[in-house]
C-alpha cells in the first residue's frame, strides 16, 4: 500500500475511536438534567418556601430530599435556595443593555439579587448598569468597583473575588452563586431551572455553555467548530459521570454552591488562571464537589464577533494556554490535526485521481465519519449541513 493509504487508514482509526470511544462527544443531548418540577408542571415550579435558618453551610443531609435508596431525590425542591448573581464587567456598555435586563427580569420564586462588579471600565459600564436597574426594576442590583487587581490576579477573577465576598456578607448568606459574564443573556426561567437542577440532583456546580452568536460568515464558520473541539477535548458525558473522566466548566454560566466555593478556596486558589472556568471546575472537584456541564437552551451570548480577528483572539488565547504556552506542544498538535482532519479529504481526492483505491476508500470513510460527528453541532447552531464527501472510489 502507498504511504498516503497508510496515513488515511491511521486517520480512519482515529475517527473510529473518536466516534465510539471519546465519550460520544459529538452528541448534543447533554442539556440541563431533567427535574420532577419541570416534568410535572411544564416548567412551573413550586412557590417560595420559608427561608432557611441563618446558619451558614449546606443544609443537613437529613433535610435534603432523598429517594428510598438514599440517593438524591428526584422530587421538586422543597424550598428555593437563596442565590446571588455575580457579574464581572469591564467596558461592556455596548452589550449590557442586551444582557443585564435579562438578569433583572429573572422569574425566580426564591430570594435573589445581582452584584455587578465594574472592573475598571472606561465606558461608563457601572453607571449604565445603575440606570438600567432604575428604569427596569426587577431583582435588586448592587454595583461595586474593586479597583486595580493586586499582583498575581487576573482582572476577571479579581472582580469575581470582590463580588462573591460582597454576596457572602449578606444576612442570610446566599446558598448559591450564579457567576455569569456581562455578555450573556438569560431566559426568564434560567435561574429557576439552574437552581432546580442543582438542588434536585445534589450538584455543587452546574454550568451551561452559552449559545454563541452565529450571524456573520466568520461566526458561522468558526463558532460551531470551536464548541465542537471543546466538547471533543472535554466530553460532557465524561464530566457528568458518577465517576468522572474529565473536568471542565463554561465560564459564561456557572451556578456554584457557596459552601463548596469556600471549601475549594475559589477564586483565590485559581487567581492566576487564564482558562478560569476549567480551573474553577478542577478546584471544585478537588474539594469533593459534584459537577455537571452541558449545552444551553436558555442562555445566549449577545457579543458579536463580526471578523476573524475577534474570533481568533477568543480561540487562540485559551488554546495556547491549554498547550502550556509550549511551541513544541503546538507543533505536535498542528501535526496531529493535519493527520486527523486534512488527510481524509486529501486521501479521497488524491487516491481517486491516482487510482489508489485503498487511500481513496479509507479517506472517504474517515471523511464521512468526520462529517457525521459534526452534523449535530451544526443542527444545534441551526447551520446548513456540509456537502457529503464524494463516493468516487
Amino acid at each position: 500500500m502507498s504511504t498516503l493509504a497508510w496515513f488515511a487508514i491511521g486517520s480512519l482509526a482515529v475517527w473510529v475511536w473518536l466516534l465510539l470511544g471519546q465519550g460520544f462527544f459529538w452528541r448534543t443531548d447533554q442539556r440541563l438534567p431533567p427535574t420532577a418540577a419541570r416534568l410535572a408542571t411544564g416548567g412551573r415550579l413550586p412557590p417560595t418556601a420559608p427561608p432557611l435558618p441563618a446558619a451558614g453551610g449546606r443544609e443537613p443531609a437529613s433535610a435534603r430530599r432523598r429517594d428510598a435508596d438514599g440517593s438524591p431525590g428526584a422530587g421538586p425542591p422543597e424550598r428555593w435556595p437563596r442565590v446571588a448573581v455575580v457579574v464581572p464587567a469591564r467596558d461592556e456598555a455596548a452589550v449590557l443593555p442586551l444582557s443585564l435586563p435579562s438578569l433583572l427580569a429573572q422569574d425566580y420564586p426564591g430570594r435573589a439579587e445581582v452584584f455587578l462588579v465594574d472592573d475598571g471600565s472606561t465606558d461608563g459600564t457601572g453607571r449604565l448598569a445603575g440606570e438600567l436597574a432604575g428604569r427596569l426594576g426587577g431583582l435588586p442590583l448592587t454595583v461595586v468597583s474593586p479597583g486595580e487587581p493586586e499582583p498575581g490576579w487576573t482582572g476577571k477573577l479579581w472582580a469575581l473575588r470582590h463580588g462573591m465576598a460582597l454576596a457572602r456578607a449578606r444576612e442570610p448568606a446566599p446558598e448559591f452563586l450564579l457567576l455569569t459574564d456581562a455578555d450573556i443573556a438569560h431566559d426568564p426561567r434560567s435561574l429557576r431551572l439552574l437552581a432546580s437542577a442543582a438542588v434536585e440532583h445534589d450538584l455543587d456546580l452546574v454550568s451551561q455553555m452559552a449559545r454563541l452568536q452565529v450571524v456573520s460568515v466568520w461566526e458561522r464558520l468558526v463558532v460551531p467548530a470551536f464548541v465542537y473541539f471543546f466538547a471533543q477535548l472535554y466530553p460532557f458525558r465524561w464530566i457528568n459521570r458518577a465517576r468522572p473522566l474529565a473536568t471542565a466548566a463554561a465560564g459564561g454560566c456557572v451556578l456554584l454552591r457557596t459552601e463548596t466555593a469556600v471549601a475549594a478556596a475559589v477564586p483565590d486558589s485559581i487567581r492566576r488562571a487564564v482558562i478560569d472556568d476549567v480551573s474553577l471546575a478542577r478546584a471544585v472537584r478537588r474539594a469533593g464537589g459534584r459537577i455537571w456541564l452541558g449545552l444551553a437552551d436558555h442562555v445566549d451570548s449577545v457579543r458579536p464577533y463580526p471578523g476573524l480577528g475577534e474570533l481568533w483572539r477568543m480561540v487562540s488565547r485559551s488554546a495556547y494556554t491549554q498547550l502550556r504556552n509550549s511551541p513544541l506542544l503546538l507543533a505536535g498538535t498542528v501535526a496531529g490535526l493535519v493527520v486527523v482532519y486534512v488527510v481524509p479529504p486529501v486521501a479521497l481526492l488524491a487516491g481517486a485521481a491516482a487510482g489508489d483505491g485503498a487511500a481513496a476508500w479509507a479517506g472517504g470513510v474517515a471523511w464521512a465519519v468526520m462529517t457525521g460527528t459534526y452534523l449535530p453541532m451544526l443542527r444545534y447552531y441551526r447551520q446548513p449541513r456540509p456537502s457529503p464527501p464524494s463516493s468516487t472510489c
